[in-house]
């Protein structure tokens, strides 16, 4: 067979694969036919084998052919065993928990090595190798020191049994989530894409912002969150908007690196966006106690990705004024001559509102998102411009694929882990340590955690490290002395940022292969560029009003105090970080700028304004009214 003849017959199974994966999961999840691990295992062999499709070259080198072939055998002898002895055997798995067979455990761990090595193929080597430590962590517990959690040891058999056989692992609760919640919603966004809803997001943003300071870095800021709220991924955000709105941003002077980490920080906050939001609102259904709504969940995200997006367009604002000593980087073009295609504005804005309605009359999240890609389907076929044609839709399979199979690998990875830290007891330890380091200090617990987030995040999907976080200090989150959901959302949010924090910044490695400018300095752009989000979670644990979480100052008065304070917040950090603020800041106004920000976010205590907040308030007025002077600099590189 041709090298040519190959790749047409792995990309018409990619696709033959995906439509028959998608069929299974609307048909599942509304219907119920099988129990929980069946249909697990089920989305499981047909995601696990798609990553190995996705990732196939005919470059490769013979090692990885072999490690592909070895990884496809691995994956359909496990969980097509696991799958076929929960819905043929008379004597499931289940039922033998604890007294596996022999066959029984080589066939689980060959499982275990399928996971890891599709994980490896589609996310790159960080998952795997956490993994693969955290399964030796399991082997060697009994000569472990104090500082890393010793534990008795456990056998191949109990970690294959514990990780994969039973229902703690991979079939667990970050599999359960991939299938019921995010895979719906990745076939949701790539539709829509097809609709034209792509043109809407970038002409609408156009036509707002290309008369304006910087304006075609404000259009990737807004085309980045309209997009974010379709996939609730940073790489896939940057990825799509990216090859529009870097070369608009070039054309009108942005140097390479600065396009490349203005679209990086702006796809990282797609995972806060309403109402879509990725995974991590899904898995915060699962882990949050006591437990929340979809729509309380989609209500607390409101205002913190409006305050994240207006630090992105005043940090671009501040940007331009500062690198051109007052200019603007306007482009030439009439903002105007670019008419927004309103067909594809109108399906886009009715599948929304069917989603977020549908939701608020009570229905599951998967059957919302199902009745919406149904309405979305028939609404589109009203204009030809909008109209998904059948040729078109079997192309965007494969989008679909590259999409969802990342995200079942990393669920496979994910579960081997958790199976793990539950059958340690890592994930009871753990936390304790972490409160008896912070003391009685809830601020240095924040600062552990904060930390551990972004670590653990290089390299990994923001959701996956929010459900580790999540899971291993789960048991003393209610100790903590702030809401559940805000220190959900505060692990949640820095994992999100490890997507712009080098070294490994996974939407600046996107952005930066598109500007062709070199990775590095365009992921330390981008966290630049993000840094004026970070003081966020802080400040909405320390005020779970801007959450919208009831307390007993009244929530309305609560949020609009906090998101207030959490505007001057923003506008001080990015004054302070930029330099300029009505003109140009010297080092003293930028250090007052900045101890502004700080003295603003001070924890309020039992009232709704405290005296450093105050303070606050007046020492960002005095910069704001005194200009500081300067020379122009050159623009940043």
């Amino acid at each position: 067979m041709s090298g040519a003849s190959g790749a047409g017959l792995r990309v018409w199974a990619i696709r033959a694969l995906t439509l028959v994966l998608i069929a299974f999961v609307l048909t599942e999840v509304n219907l119920h036919w099988m129990p929980p691990q069946t249909h697990l295992a089920a989305f499981a062999l047909l995601g696990l084998s798609l990553t190995f499709l996705i990732s196939a070259r005919g470059d490769d080198p013979w090692w990885r052919k072999g490690l592909d072939v070895a990884g496809v055998a691995a994956t359909v002898l496990g969980v097509g065993f696991v799958l076929a002895q929960n819905a043929f055997s008379a004597s499931a798995l289940a039922d033998r928990a604890g007294a596996e067979t022999g066959l029984d455990i080589a066939l689980g761990a060959a499982g275990l090595v399928g996971v890891l090595l599709a994980s490896w193929r589609v996310i790159g080597p960080a998952l795997p190798l956490i993994t693969a430590a955290f399964i030796v962590y399991a082997f060697v517990g009994p000569w472990l020191p104090e500082f890393l959690f010793p534990h008795r040891g456990y056998s191949l058999a109990r970690i294959t049994s514990q990780g994969f056989l039973q229902s703690q692992g991979v079939f667990g609760i970050a599999m359960h989530v991939m299938f019921a919640y995010v895979f719906l919603f990745v076939v949701f966004g790539v539709v829509l894409q097809q609709t034209g809803a792509i043109r809407f997001i970038t002409a609408s943003s156009r036509r707002l912002f290309l008369g304006t300071v910087g304006g075609a870095a404000k259009v990737s800021v807004i085309a980045n969150a309209m997009m974010g709220s379709l996939s609730g991924s940073a790489v896939a955000d940057a990825a799509t908007t990216g090859t529009v709105t870097i070369p608009l941003m070039r054309s009108t002077g942005f140097t390479a690196r600065a396009a490349a980490g203005i679209t990086a920080a702006a796809s990282s906050g797609a995972a806060l966006v309403p109402p879509v939001m990725g995974a991590g609102a899904y898995m915060m259904l699962e882990l949050v106690s006591p437990p929340v709504s979809y729509l309380e969940i989609i209500r607390a995200a409101i205002l913190p990705a409006v305050l994240y997006y207006t630090a992105l367009l005043m940090m671009v604002h501040l940007h331009v004024r500062a690198t051109t000593g007052g200019g603007s980087l306007t482009p030439p073009e009439d903002p105007g001559s670019e008419r927004v295609p309103g067909p594809a504005g109108l399906v886009f804005g009715i599948s929304l509102v069917v989603l977020v309605v549908a939701l608020l009359f009570g229905r599951t999240v998967f059957r919302a998102v199902s009745l919406a890609l149904l309405v979305v389907v028939a609404v589109s076929w009203m204009h030809p411009s909008t109209r998904i044609r059948l040729s078109a839709c079997w192309k965007a399979l494969g989008q679909v694929a590259r999409g969802a199979a990342p995200l079942v690998a990393a669920a496979g990875a994910v579960g081997i882990i958790l199976g793990i830290v539950t059958l340690t007891g890592v994930g009871t330890r753990f936390p304790t340590a972490v409160l008896s380091v912070a003391g009685d200090s809830f601020g240095l617990a924040l600062v552990l955690l904060m930390v551990g987030s972004v670590v653990l995040g290089m390299g990994l999907p923001s959701a996956v490290c929010y459900l580790l976080m999540a899971i291993l200090v789960g048991p003393v989150i209610g100790q903590l002395g702030s809401p559940p959901l805000a220190v959900h959302f505060f692990i949640f949010y820095f994992g999100m940022m490890s997507m712009v924090t080098p070294p490994v910044a996974l939407a600046a490695y996107t952005t930066a292969g598109i500007a062709r400018t070199p990775i590095f300095p365009a992921a330390l752009t981008a966290f630049r560029f993000a840094l004026a989000g970070f003081a966020l979670p802080y400040f909405f644990v320390f005020r779970p009003e801007l959450l919208l979480i009831p307390d007993g100052n009244g929530l309305l008065a609560g949020a609009v105090v906090a998101f207030g304070l959490g505007i001057l917040v923003v506008v001080a950090l990015s004054a302070g970080l930029m330099g300029w603020l009505r003109g140009r800041l010297g080092p003293v106004r930028r250090s007052a700028a900045l101890a502004a920000a700080l003295l603003m976010a001070w924890p309020p205590g039992a009232a709704l304004v405290s005296i450093p907040n105050l303070v606050g308030v007046g020492l960002l007025s005095g910069v704001l009214w005194r200009r500081g002077r300067g020379a122009p600099q050159p623009p940043m590189q």
